[in-house]
């Protein structure tokens, strides 16, 4: 089975626009934009250079785990609205990280809260036909209060909404970064996978003595780290890319496998993000294609 291959956009090559972002990722072979918001410009954008609208970002999703109630009712109307007219653009995939707005929030209680505003939405998914994909990024140090990040709460958020419109951003880097197996998480979960990511992580066995699974102390080495791991380009860490991608293919996953570039050694500059999104390009195919 072929995958397609796409990218979310990181800031430099995004500061070039729409067009030059899309005529650019044309050239090197990608198939898939994953955008930051989907408007007509940017529909027509992606597919004059020939690809597809991947994931589609929303906003305001800290605020569904206000404590205010108002405040919570009027986030959940403003993300039906945007899935309205996504949907009405011809999205399908929207990406979300279920972060609280106040990060000191126990999961517990984002849990709570979650169990008591997602149905609504996940229902206006179904009606618009629509997929949600929550991302596992734990969240800010030090309280890492992301609701869906483990294998725990995935499974009792699958649980109470068994919907398929309600997924999974298959994210293996935080997985490595959190000691949680890549690919038993592919093995329970997923059914469920409703995009993915390609982005790896290297483990610093030196940093890991230093201070172990917690965040240093002092500043880390490395952009994209917390002290004992760094985020990386696929084929520089630990995933197993060959694995995942038998595994994608066993599930019958139809979705692209799109680089999220957050390493250091590719980044600051056009020409460094650029190199970065080719490398990894080239590492995924050698698997996906």
């Amino acid at each position: 089975m072929n995958f397609n291959i796409g990218m979310r956009i990181p800031p430099k090559i995004g500061a070039e626009g729409m067009e030059k972002i899309a005529s650019w990722a044309s050239e090197v072979g990608l198939d898939i934009l994953d955008v930051p918001k989907l408007t007509p410009e940017v529909k027509s954008a992606v597919q004059n250079a020939g690809m597809e609208v991947g994931s589609v970002d929303v906003e305001n999703v800290a605020k569904l785990f206000s404590l205010d109630e108002e405040r919570r009712a009027n986030a959940v109307t403003s993300l039906k609205n945007q899935m309205t007219e996504i949907s009405e653009l011809g999205g399908r995939v929207l990406f979300m990280c279920l972060v609280p707005e106040d990060h000191t929030l126990p999961r517990t209680e984002g849990l709570a809260i979650w169990k008591e505003t997602f149905p609504e939405i996940v229902r206006h998914a179904e009606e618009t036909g629509l997929y949600i994909a929550i991302e596992g990024w734990p969240g800010p140090a030090p309280y890492y209060p992301t609701i869906g990040c483990t294998p725990e709460t995935l499974r009792a958020m699958f649980e109470a909404i068994p919907s398929k419109h309600f997924g999974m951003t298959y994210d293996p880097s935080h997985l490595v970064r959190l000691g949680i197996d890549h690919i038993r998480v592919l093995n329970e979960f997923g059914e469920r996978v409703n995009h993915c990511h390609g982005k790896d992580t290297e483990i610093l066995q030196d940093e890991l003595y230093e201070c172990g699974v917690i965040q240093s102390t002092f500043p880390e080495k490395y952009l994209f780290s917390e002290g004992s791991w760094r985020y990386t380009i696929p084929g520089h860490g630990e995933v197993d890319w060959g694995k995942v991608a038998v595994r994608l293919e066993r599930l019958g996953y139809q979705g692209p496998v799109s680089i999220e570039l957050e390493d250091h050694r590719y980044w600051g500059s056009l020409e460094a993000e650029q190199k970065g999104i080719v490398k990894a390009a080239a590492h995924l195919r050698s698997y996906f294609k």
